[in-house]
């Protein structure tokens, strides 16, 4: 696995812009507010996701986002869809839940799975996603986390994600 070292030296080799934060660790999206507070642009939460078919699907949406889960197969063109373990997780991406982010497909075999951004974020010019640990956040254009998966064999998606009425 290539880790974050090799995506940091993809990054370099690509010319790739991006903004580095080091921060303590955050593990879910309502522990991440507060750092997000210092950071500029779109925040996100990621989905771990296997469906009935077996196929792993990794999705990114922006951090308030409340996923609906039954509309979400129909969106993405996947089967029905459930939270994907914690060993699956660190089998294919390498990481461990609380460090989710679209930038773990490096890791990932082409085909292994299919990462999915929500179509706002793939046209935002600054997405904020962990470096593939949750002590830091890189800021980076959605288009360039798009040609970045596309530079590591992987087919993205972009969709617009169902999401629930606000409660």
């Amino acid at each position: 696995m290539r880790g974050e070292a090799g995506l940091l030296a993809d990054l370099g080799a690509l010319a790739i812009p991006f903004a580095a934060h080091e921060h303590e660790a955050v593990f879910t999206v309502a522990e991440s507010d507060a750092v997000n507070a210092a950071i500029p642009g779109a925040h996100t939460k990621n989905l771990f996701l296997k469906d009935n078919g077996g196929a792993y699907w990794l999705v990114t949406v922006p951090s308030e986002a409340r996923v609906d889960l039954k509309a979400l197969p129909a969106a993405i063109g996947s089967k029905r869809v459930s939270f994907g373990k914690a060993g699956d997780m660190e089998r294919l991406l390498g990481i461990s839940p609380g460090s989710v982010t679209p930038l773990a497909a490096i890791n990932a075999p082409p085909g292994s799975l299919t990462v999915v951004l929500d179509e706002g974020l793939a046209a935002a010019e600054t997405v904020n996603v962990h470096p593939l640990r949750n002590t830091g956040t890189l800021g980076l254009s959605g288009g360039t986390i798009l040609d970045l998966l596309r530079h590591w064999g992987h087919r993205p998606l972009v969709a617009p994600i169902p999401v629930q009425d606000p409660a």
